[in-house]
């Protein structure tokens, strides 16, 4: 036998593994990696402290609307939630706790934003460009876990003149705490989930409130109360009852499924049931008429609130349904030529997901361009996870693995399953890198996109989960336990091996 050449590439004890992201998808990476005895990775932090969504989101009202129980880590129960639906603070500080716990907050590095990540085809690592307060520097990685999250980018309208606008002008995502809205004329633009939230929050407290609305959404009553002390003690001394509960909320929530993809008409009941709620609420028919939406129930996101139509039979409140023009420097005017002149622009509309490229700039084999791929064709990947012709480098949360029914960490612990996997079959064959194979992502994709047809998402509207030619790349179109499934053990026919 040959003696290998001593010039040859030494080969790490561990994989050096670089994630991106600190907020569920990252901590609960890191945590897994922990566990496998897997030490040698960084997680890379744009901001100054970790938490994703839940740290940059603090608007007024920021909850969340998957029960408390179901969405938490479920190596890591918390007996002490205080209310069925959470909020931001409580959610924000449980991640704190798991990264404090496990140990996975002393391979946090904050303030180092991943810029670019670029595959080293002749060393088969890639090379990550990190900016570390305005200044660039590099690593290597053996592996990189891109865990920003879908909601990561807040994306301002596209409208005329809005640089123009001389008030007071932010995105939801990015609050203005210091900027006093008593007595103000608030604009809202938007009515997602998370304007739903915060305009009851505000209502009280401006002079007036203009809600410009493109789509009226479904809206459905929200089912929070307090956690009392009795549960909180049985959660905490008996761990079972608190499984129980879990297990519980999630099989109501995973029934949801079949009205969503397996037979839409069955949205007909909660459509009625949605309509009878907003008829309860409000009175007025012309005010009810431009709440009503126009599309099938489950087609756009179903949101959930107690309060949100109580706001807007206020005097002070006025739902705006005429398209917006364009931003002047004291107001909105909209396409009728009525100018509505205000102090401050709220701006609730959502997340850049399709339509744009890749949340960081990713370089694989050959220079494929990430970005530019998902662009031309949308975002696509293999099990929402891998992606064909970027060797190791995984994602989390990516493409088509959102929920219109049950919690993302079920679908984020899947994933985090998938690609611990991936590692021990690296591991296992003693290979540098791994490759899915193209046929296999286009074939996984084709499927998918078959599946989709047939349920709510298709049915008509277009919503953030769809691109601007239709194909929906958000969703995953079954139930989360199938999901679970195939993201159980991989499939090493699936992937090319470079030993």
């Amino acid at each position: 036998m040959t003696p290998a050449s001593s010039d040859a590439p030494t080969r790490p004890a561990a994989p050096r593994i670089a994630i991106v992201g600190s907020g569920f998808s990252g901590i609960g990476m890191a945590v897994r990696l922990q566990k496998m005895g897997i030490t040698s990775f960084t997680i890379y932090e744009a901001a100054a402290d970790i938490g994703g969504t839940w740290r940059d989101n603090t608007y007024p009202g920021v909850e969340c609307d998957v029960p408390s129980h179901l969405y938490s880590f479920s190596f890591e129960p918390n007996p002490r939630w205080s209310r069925a639906f959470s909020g931001q603070t409580e959610i924000f500080a449980y991640l704190k706790h798991c990264a404090r716990k496990y140990g996975v907050d002393r391979h946090v590095r904050c303030n180092a934003r991943v810029a670019a990540v670029r595959f080293d085809e002749a060393r088969h690592v890639w090379d990550v460009e990190l900016d570390v307060d305005g200044m660039r520097e590099n690593i290597e990685a053996d592996v990189v876990i891109a865990a920003s999250g879908l909601l990561s980018r807040p994306a301002m309208p596209r409208i005329d003149g809005l640089e123009r606008f001389e008030g007071k002008l932010f995105h939801s995502a990015r609050w203005d705490h210091t900027y006093p809205l008593d007595g103000k004329r608030v604009a809202v633009i938007g009515t997602g989930a998370s304007a739903i939230q915060f305009l009851p929050q505000i209502q009280s407290r401006v002079a007036q409130l203009d809600l410009f609305q493109r789509t009226a959404p479904w809206v459905m009553p929200k089912p929070d109360k307090p956690v009392g002390p009795r549960a909180r003690w049985l959660f905490e001394h008996l761990p079972f009852t608190q499984r129980f509960v879990r297990s519980a909320i999630y099989w109501q929530l995973e029934s949801r499924a079949i009205g969503f993809v397996v037979n839409p008409k069955l949205m007909k009941r909660p459509m009625k049931f949605a309509l009878g709620y907003l008829e309860r609420r409000v009175k007025d028919p012309a005010l009810r008429a431009r709440l009503t939406p126009n599309y099938r129930f489950g087609c756009k996101r179903v949101l959930l609130s107690s309060n949100y139509y109580r706001a807007l039979v206020e005097p002070n409140v006025n739902v705006i349904t005429t398209g917006i023009r364009e931003i002047v420097a004291d107001g909105i005017v909209t396409q009728d030529g009525a100018h509505h002149r205000v102090d401050a622009i709220i701006c609730g509309t959502g997340f850049q997901v399709n339509d744009v490229a890749a949340p960081l700039d990713v370089t694989g084999l050959g220079g494929a361009d990430l970005g530019a791929l998902w662009l031309r064709d949308g975002p696509e990947a293999y099990l929402g996870t891998s992606i064909a012709e970027f060797p190791n480098f995984f994602m989390i949360a990516g493409p088509n693995t959102a929920l219109g029914h049950n919690s993302m960490i079920y679908m984020i612990e899947s994933q985090v399953q998938y690609i611990a996997d991936c590692l021990r079959v690296l591991r296992q064959r003693n290979a540098r890198t791994m490759n899915l194979r193209p046929e296999v992502q286009r074939d996984y994709n084709a499927r998918l996109q078959q599946d989709m047809q047939r349920s709510v998402w298709a049915s008509g509207c277009h919503s953030w989960y769809q691109t601007r030619s239709g194909k929906i790349t958000v969703l995953w179109p079954g139930f989360t336990f199938s999901f679970r499934k195939r993201t159980r053990r991989v499939r090493p026919r699936d992937y090319r091996f470079v030993p």
